[in-house]
């Protein structure tokens, strides 16, 4: 077995999808694409982004993304998740808890890695008010997440 690659389904505007994606993260290039014809529009294309690879196929409007699939941001700081944010959420849908849906429907999870410590506090009572903290969140604010489960 060669791996396993996430295979995303656009109905016709995937090269624009896919030129975005690899402007605004690190390690990111597009390694092949496939056109319908030799000038035609985009058929399929393979990407790595921020490492990871992915197919993608202009396959028409037979199937649309959903929420059921995301794509996790990982941030280090704050910084970084209102800079993800703030690109992937332009054009496209806010949701809560850290979730939105880009421009051409996928959807993102940009989440601080320091999330998961405030998420899996020992102390249950700091744990429950992270938690509700960040219910209350479309963008995660980690300072926001600090103060609750401190009790601030």
């Amino acid at each position: 077995m060669h791996g396993i690659t996430p295979f995303l389904w656009f109905d016709d505007n995937a090269e624009e999808a896919i030129e975005f994606y690899t402007s605004i993260f690190p390690d990111s290039a597009i390694t092949s694409m496939q056109r319908q014809g030799e000038d035609g529009p985009l058929f399929m294309a393979t990407l790595r982004l921020a490492g990871q690879d992915l197919m993608v196929l202009n396959g028409g409007p037979h199937y649309e993304l959903s929420p059921a699939f995301s794509l996790f941001v990982s941030c280090e700081d704050q910084a970084e998740v209102d800079r993800y944010w703030g690109l992937l959420a332009e054009g496209g849908e806010e949701s809560m808890c850290g979730w939105l849906v880009d421009r051409f429907g996928l959807s993102w999870q940009v989440i601080p890695a320091a999330l998961g410590e405030y998420l899996g506090d020992p102390d249950a009572e700091r744990r429950q008010r992270a938690t509700e903290a960040m219910l209350s969140m479309g963008k995660i604010d980690l300072e926001g997440i600090r103060r609750a489960a401190e009790g601030e």
